[in-house]
């Protein structure tokens, strides 16, 4: 219990460990969680565009690999390594960001209320917690957490590993799975060798909400991985929380999941021995029909349950008290990280405020005295150049008035001495004048003069014509 109760307190304090990374279309399988499956091979016919690979992480490590369907909100199948039980759970629910929002920036598992408003379309691909919230159905875990410990158990709290459970369901399908591993499947399998396993979920068309799907079947895939080694299916129909088929791999393929390869090359199934597959059929037979497996009678396991559950009701206060303790330690260490962190940035942010205004008014200064010092020869150069203008103003002004002073004398002079030469030469072009007028008159006279005894000389010869006999003229 302490062990949990420090883990928890680690994940408190750095939350930023437990990762969920969304594995990239380019990327081959599940990239580093390929390591979870058989030969590094996933398995084969999960083909759908709706379908999303995850690796699980924690701690920046591996803790298994999940098949996510963002059509059903619901893991196709999660897949893990056996390693060891663990003998305390504690919920701790994440979901993964990228699933919804592909760009976000956020490459980790996180706690759904520190992402609300930050992640676009937050539950569209994916469950969420108030999902559950009076369905009346539970978030059942297809990688249970009881067979996984410390940060590998911690990992399994993620809606990506969930599938909607009735309370009853999810408690047999859980205990069956457990003991199913621990007592038939571990048993026959080295340590040294390594027991895969795959859960899974087949959905169908009931609705939590309208939004999450409810399987229809819940599924076990084993394989262990040794030269002798062995493989092994499970099935539990929904409807009867107390079933427990048992398969061979090949027919749980066949009869549950059509069109899909779960191991590379079988994992020994077609050379198994006899010997292991019965003694693993016998113990999954016992559990199935509710006996007692292992060398201890129901009596013993009886006391034993009660012992435990007398220490657990004594030790629960004290364990409180330390939970309690812990939480208030964690705090303080945090208000006190918290205060040391502010009060360094405000003495920061004071001296760099201080420093940036210094600067600035050092800035400031130097470039007046800049401007000022470059202004000095370009006003000296100007108040010469208006000088200089303004002198050449004046004698421009002094030249003109001087022009205009001379002009007046010196145009009389000029006009009253021209006045006989032009007086004296208008003489003889007055006389061609009067000349040409004389000669004029005297040409018009006499060409009057002929014009009239031309018509006297015309009227007479016509009358001539008109009047006078031509016989008479004969004679």
């Amino acid at each position: 219990m302490e062990a949990s109760v420090a883990l928890l307190l680690c994940l408190s304090l750095f939350p930023g460990f437990s990762q969920g990374r969304v594995v990239r279309e380019d990327e081959a399988g599940f990239a580093e969680c390929n390591v979870f499956f058989p030969g590094r091979v996933p398995p084969e016919g999960f083909t759908e565009p709706f379908h999303v690979k995850v690796c699980q992480q924690y701690n920046k490590e591996p803790r298994f690999a999940t098949l996510y369907s963002t059509k059903d909100k619901i893991p196709l199948y999660s897949a893990f390594k056996y390693t060891k039980a663990a003998q305390n759970e504690e919920e701790n629910w994440l979901v993964e960001p990228q699933i919804d929002d592909p760009g976000n920036a956020q490459h980790e598992m996180v706690h759904e209320a520190e992402v609300v408003g930050t992640v676009a379309n937050l539950g569209a691909n994916q469950a969420l917690a108030s999902d559950y919230v009076s369905s009346g159905y539970e978030r059942g875990l297809l990688n249970p957490s009881l067979l996984n410990e410390d940060d590998f158990q911690v990992a399994t709290y993620t809606l990506t590993n969930a599938v909607p459970l009735s309370p009853s369901m999810s408690k047999s399908w859980h205990r069956d799975i457990r003991r199913v591993v621990e007592l038939a499947l571990v048993p026959h399998c080295s340590k040294k060798d390594h027991l895969y396993l795959l859960a899974g979920a087949v959905p169908s068309s009931v609705r939590v909400k309208g939004k999450i799907s409810v399987p229809e079947t819940l599924w076990l895939a084993a394989c262990c991985d040794a030269p002798e080694g062995w493989s092994l299916g499970l099935v539990k129909k929904i409807n009867d929380e107390n079933s427990l088929a048992d398969l061979t791999v090949g027919q749980l393929e066949r009869q549950v999941l059509s069109g899909v390869h779960l191991f590379k090359g079988n994992c020994g199934e077609d050379n198994q021995s006899q010997e292991k597959t019965e003694a693993i059929l016998q113990v999954i037979s016992q559990i199935r029909s509710g006996e007692q497996v292992g060398t201890s009678d129901k009596q013993e396991a009886t006391d034993s349950g009660l012992v435990r559950k007398l220490a657990g009701i004594i030790a629960t206060p004290f364990v409180k008290l330390l939970e309690l303790l812990i939480y208030i330690f964690a705090e303080l260490v945090k208000f006190v990280f918290y205060f040391l962190w502010l009060v360094t940035k405000r003495a920061v942010g004071t001296v760099l405020d201080g420093v940036c205004s210094l600067w600035s008014g050092v800035v400031s200064y130097l470039k007046a005295i800049s401007m000022v010092l470059i202004s000095i020869p370009y006003d000296v150069g100007r108040v010469i150049v208006n000088i200089f203008l303004g002198f050449l103003q004046i004698v421009q002004d002094v030249a003109s008035l001087t022009y205009r002073i001379l002009c007046i004398p010196l145009g009389f002079a000029l006009h009253l001495a021209a006045f006989p030469y032009h007086s004296l030469c208008a003489i003889p072009s007055v006389l061609s004048d009067v000349a040409a007028g004389i000669g004029g008159t005297f040409s018009l006279l006499l060409d009057a003069t002929a014009t009239v005894l031309h018509a006297f000389w015309y009227l007479a010869g016509h009358l001539v014509k008109r009047f006078v006999p031509k016989g008479s003229s004969d004679d």
